[in-house]
């Protein structure tokens, strides 16, 4: 049991950091509560004081999860492609393909400067779901407001991978180097 003191609210918040470090996935206020002998609101208030000490707690519907920075050694590159709207899956589907990650999309127009849309495309599903998103949403493509031509942030766990795709994307003539 904690102790009723003064130190009781930190050895609690230090005990909830402890239980979110060492979890394997969400943890609900709830449980928490129960394993501090606090109420469900007590704990939401500790986690609203680590997450303004800048610890790295995301709510989820599911629970809190502690935020632990990826251990990578990933690299990044920004390439030019140009290509039909057409092509966009394709284009899409050889980086991911080659295990590359496409961060954004973006283009330097001459009237607007520069405009970048996240993407954090990984896979061919991530993909599929991007392409049914804009024909839905009968989106135009940022490419459209240049001639197709258009900027990707990529990112890899090697040079080779990104080297590999971007060789590809040559042959396919997407790649404005």
């Amino acid at each position: 049991m904690l102790r009723k003191d003064g130190q009781a609210g930190e050895e609690r918040r230090n005990c909830l950091l402890s239980l979110l470090k060492q979890s394997t996935g969400p943890v609900k206020a709830a449980e928490i509560a129960e394993i501090t002998g606090v109420s469900r609101q007590v704990i939401v208030q500790d986690v609203a004081l680590l997450r303004a000490k800048k610890e790295p707690i995301l709510a989820t519907p599911q629970g809190y999860v502690y935020l632990t920075p990826p251990q990578t050694t990933a690299v990044q590159r920004v390439i030019m492609s140009k290509h039909s709207n057409e092509a966009t899956q394709r284009e899409l589907n050889i980086l991911v393909d080659h295990g590359v990650t496409v961060l954004d999309v973006g283009i330097e127009h001459s009237v607007y400067g520069r405009i970048f849309k996240n993407l954090g495309l990984k896979n061919r599903l991530d993909v599929q779901r991007f392409i049914k998103s804009m024909s839905e949403s009968e989106a135009s493509l940022l490419s459209s407001l240049t001639n197709g031509i258009h900027l990707h942030t990529l990112e890899a766990q090697d040079i080779e991978t990104l080297d590999q795709a971007c060789a590809v994307l040559i042959e396919e003539g997407y790649l404005i180097q």
